[in-house]
């Protein structure tokens, strides 16, 4: 099973009167959300789904990622289960995915997403997930429903501006 927990890319702030489960991408958050799907298409990403907060910020950014994936838009499950989602509640939301869905991606919120990386892979100590970055792991089972008895194996992880300066360099 391969799960990549995402966080979702940068917010905006420019008007204050919006609720937070309403914030649209920055202009940033726009720029990073299909650079990561393209890094994570890259990397071999071959999803069966992409799950994501309800909140608008995180299905932008689960909108944008799909596409850099050609996975289908209308076919990315949104759940308010994951809005600002503590660690166990992620994980149950994980463990209850059906077997067939052999690889995930699940777009949300911090601080749940670092907690539960370091969960997951303790080896990693991740101390912030930042926005647009993602952690993708590996378990040794065959239904979601096991992985918090396996041990995960960290198959890479990454953020924007990881990227950049590795284009930079190049």
């Amino acid at each position: 099973m391969r799960l990549t927990l995402l966080r979702h890319a940068k917010s905006s702030w420019s008007n204050p009167g919006l609720s937070d489960h309403d914030r649209p991408l920055s202009k940033r958050g726009k720029r990073d959300a299909p650079a990561m799907g393209a890094w994570l298409a890259a990397r071999g990403a071959r999803p069966s789904a992409i799950l994501s907060s309800t909140a608008r910020r995180a299905l932008t950014t689960a909108r944008r990622v799909a596409e850099a994936l050609d996975y289908p838009i209308d076919e990315i499950r949104s759940s308010r289960r994951l809005y600002f989602a503590g660690t166990g509640q992620i994980l149950r939301f994980i463990m209850e995915q059906p077997a067939e869905w052999r690889e995930i991606i699940v777009v949300g919120h911090n601080p749940g997403f670092t907690d539960l990386a370091n969960r997951l892979l303790p080896q990693l100590r991740l101390d912030n997930l930042v926005t647009a970055g993602y952690v993708a792991m590996d378990f040794p089972a065959d239904d979601w429903s096991e992985i918090a008895q396996v041990q995960a194996t960290l198959l890479h992880w990454d953020y924007p501006k990881s990227l950049q300066r590795t284009s930079q360099k190049q």
